[in-house]
């Protein structure tokens, strides 16, 4: 079931996204969250309108996703950058891109222009999982990041929704 994301949820949040961290390219960051830390990234998340959402099975966080704003600046305010995370637990059972559906759905209704995805260039499970989504390849960033005892490439790939009905 997805439903919006609660407070109460972001100890399986922390913990999908610390696996994360620590096992796979998907975020190039390498030190595990806080509690406080998501905490504020939720409340900060809320405060400025994004969506969050939560797939639960059985009682439990088994993946969530959201969007941001691409960059901070007024000219972006149609592009958004979005995120979905699945617990390794629940890999191969749809939940992601029924995440996906869910975010292209509220975007839609929010008048967002433009849904971008940055990904690992090594993905390619994500990438293909995009391209049936309807996104197309943007641009690759080479050398973007570094994980692993390796230089990684970010890959971009973006989705034309409708966008506002007024500006």
């Amino acid at each position: 079931m997805i439903r919006a994301m609660e407070e109460r949820d972001l100890p399986g949040v922390l913990e999908i996204y610390n696996d994360i961290i620590l096992t796979n390219t998907a975020v190039y960051m390498n030190e595990p969250q806080s509690i406080q830390e998501k905490r504020e990234w939720f409340a900060e998340r809320n405060v400025a309108g994004y969506p969050l959402f939560v797939f639960e099975e059985d009682g439990e966080v088994a993946g969530f996703a959201t969007y941001n704003q691409f960059r901070p600046y007024p000219g972006y305010k149609y592009t958004m950058e979005h995120s979905v995370y699945v617990h390794k637990k629940h890999y191969q059972k749809g939940i992601a891109t029924k995440l996906m559906h869910e975010l292209i759905r509220t975007a839609e209704e929010k008048g967002v222009k433009t849904l971008v995805a940055g990904i690992d260039g090594e993905n390619i499970g994500s990438i293909k999982a995009h391209e049936k989504l309807g996104f197309e390849y943007a641009g690759t960033i080479k050398n973007a990041g570094f994980k692993f005892g390796k230089w990684l490439d970010l890959v971009f790939y973006q989705l034309q929704l409708t966008g506002p009905k007024e500006r």
